[in-house]
């Protein structure tokens, strides 16, 4: 094992009556993520649900609250939003984050279309493109190119200039993932120079078995990845699981979690659904479990980077429990090191832990 790069992903949920109280806490678990000395803290953008429905807007807040931790967006479906607005944005956050910032996409058109109509579209749904066109056009955009010609200017109280996306933010076009779970989206990732984010689900396409469907998507990426750019660096690729310890958990919450996985167990057991969905388990159990079941997932030894994807509707102190024990018991004995960063170099300690 040798997993360099240790990540977490909050859902970020909050109560329907108080959404400060679940939007602080999750603030607070990303510094606690940080003194634990995790390298990177994402969160989920959902919408019409009770969670982030704005990935920008919670980190850059997160960026105020926290010094050395990456902030990453997984992750932010394109369907929702404009390319250019998004852009800057983001390119806001990353500069007041002093480049810490990841990026997360997908492309699709927007799963709540049709609910929301006007409310999103100002014109039909059927003539827009919610192709991956839509993420190079952010791209694009990110990548800071001057707008017209050499005669074309803005003017403005702070002066005359030349027009292009403000503010800009170097590196943040090079810090974009996509998110895979088919062989398509896996070969366009690596077509396109983007690093892969996998996870606890896949499309269940020429298997129905969890992990050789997403072996074949992860040699399919890294395959389009060097056909493509054979001069370019080599690509990161995060592992996400859910991952729940019971070591420092009392009797009670140790029960909730085996019953919760319990509720989730029969959907791992075939594909699910229209579009075939496969569903890898939860890792619930004591650490030396957990790790065993880390060294029988044939996927963990091709990545260097392990991303823990935190159940939704926890409480703080469970979330906080689940990362100490991880960061503790199980990721040092994978090869992780709180000291390294993601390819093993020596980084600044986080602050002390209140």
């Amino acid at each position: 094992m040798a997993i360099r790069h240790l990540a977490f992903l909050s859902p970020g949920n909050f109560p329907d009556t108080d959404p400060f109280d679940g939007l602080e806490h999750t603030l607070q678990l990303f510094a606690y993520g940080e003194a634990l000395g995790f390298n990177s803290a994402w969160v989920r953008q959902r919408h019409l649900e009770r969670g982030v429905s704005s990935a920008a807007t919670f980190l850059a807040a997160a960026s105020q609250r926290t010094l050395r931790i990456a902030l990453g967006t997984a992750v932010v479906q394109m369907g929702y939003e404009n390319p250019f607005r998004l852009a800057e944005d983001l390119a806001t956050v990353d500069v007041l984050a002093r480049g810490r910032l990841h990026v997360g996409l997908s492309a699709g058109a927007p799963h709540f279309g049709a609910l929301l109509g006007e409310r999103l579209f100002d014109g039909d749904a059927g003539s827009i493109d919610f192709s991956h066109a839509r993420v190079d056009r952010l791209h694009r955009n990110l990548q800071g190119e001057l707008l017209g010609d050499e005669d074309t200017f803005v003017e403005s109280p702070a002066g005359r200039q030349r027009p292009r996306l403000q503010p800009y933010a170097p590196g943040l076009a090079q810090r974009l993932w996509y998110g895979g779970g088919s062989l398509r989206s896996a070969q366009w990732a690596g077509e396109q120079g983007y690093h892969l984010l996998i996870g606890n689900i896949n499309r269940a396409e020429q298997t129905d078995q969890f992990f050789e469907a997403q072996r074949a998507q992860l040699d399919l990426f890294h395959a389009r990845w060097r056909a493509q750019q054979p001069q370019a660096s080599v690509p990161r690729v995060a592992l996400g699981r859910v991952i729940v310890p019971l070591d420092g958990a009392d009797a009670s919450t140790r029960a909730r979690y085996l019953a919760w996985a319990a509720t989730r167990q029969a959907r791992t057991l075939a594909p699910q659904g229209e579009r075939r969905t496969l569903f890898a388990r939860d890792l619930v159990g004591s650490s030396d479990q957990i790790l065993q079941w880390l060294h029988d997932d044939p996927i963990v030894p091709l990545v260097q980077e392990l991303r823990l994807e935190l159940p939704y509707d926890f409480a703080p102190d469970e979330y906080r429990q689940i990362l100490e024990d991880t960061a503790r018991l199980i990721a040092p004995e994978l090869g992780w090191r709180p000291g390294l960063d993601a390819w093993g170099v020596e980084r600044a300690p986080a602050y002390a832990m209140a």
